[in-house]
């Protein structure tokens, strides 16, 4: 029997692989939850839930279902120069609280279907754009100081987006691993 880690990875997997699949579909996951949690603050109204994906922190900033969009993009912008192949077209979805879980589900698919052994070349350069920016790194400098920064950054705007909108979330929900008693009057 193959030991694995909590995140499904076998151990023997290449660090680019542990660190950029593993993470990325754990990303996908409290995505999906913080998603959930708005749903549930929103359950029976329509109008409501279809302005929550329109907010915004700031006017000229991204809304909800954008950062949202962009973390799944970012994902297999990651993930997929890292093993050497191009990144996917993964579809057009619908710009609904639907459509954004049909885009998470579609790009866990596809980082599922990566293989390990494609990710052993961390001497690779991988390009990509940043605003007007052309990006060219190592493999590991791409993943650790620009594309996870830049995954966590979009997951943090959906979650502040969510706070500052009333949806009742916590750190618990956005890492997985705190927890807290119920708070105390």
């Amino acid at each position: 029997m193959s030991q694995t880690t909590e995140q499904g990875a076998h151990p023997a997997s290449p660090l680019l692989y542990r660190a950029s699949v593993g993470v990325l579909a754990r990303t996908l996951d409290r995505l999906a939850g913080l998603l959930d949690r708005a749903e549930d603050a929103r359950r029976g109204d329509t109008a409501g839930m279809a302005a929550l994906l329109e907010a915004r922190l700031a006017p000229e900033m991204l809304p909800l279902r954008t950062q949202a969009e962009i973390v799944c993009n970012f994902a297999l912008r990651t993930a997929f120069p890292l093993a050497g192949e191009p990144v996917p077209d993964y579809g057009e979805f619908p710009n609904d609280l639907v459509g954004l879980r049909a885009r998470i589900a579609r790009t866990h698919a596809l980082l599922d279907d990566l293989a390990p052994e494609r990710f052993d070349d961390a001497a690779r350069l991988v390009r990509d754009r940043a605003g007007d920016a052309d990006v060219v790194l190592p493999a590991e400098r791409f993943l650790f100081e620009y594309a996870l920064p830049n995954v966590l950054f979009h997951l943090s705007m959906a979650y502040a987006i969510l706070r500052a909108q009333g949806v009742p979330i916590g750190k618990a929900d956005f890492d997985g691993f705190h927890r807290y008693g119920a708070p105390t009057a």
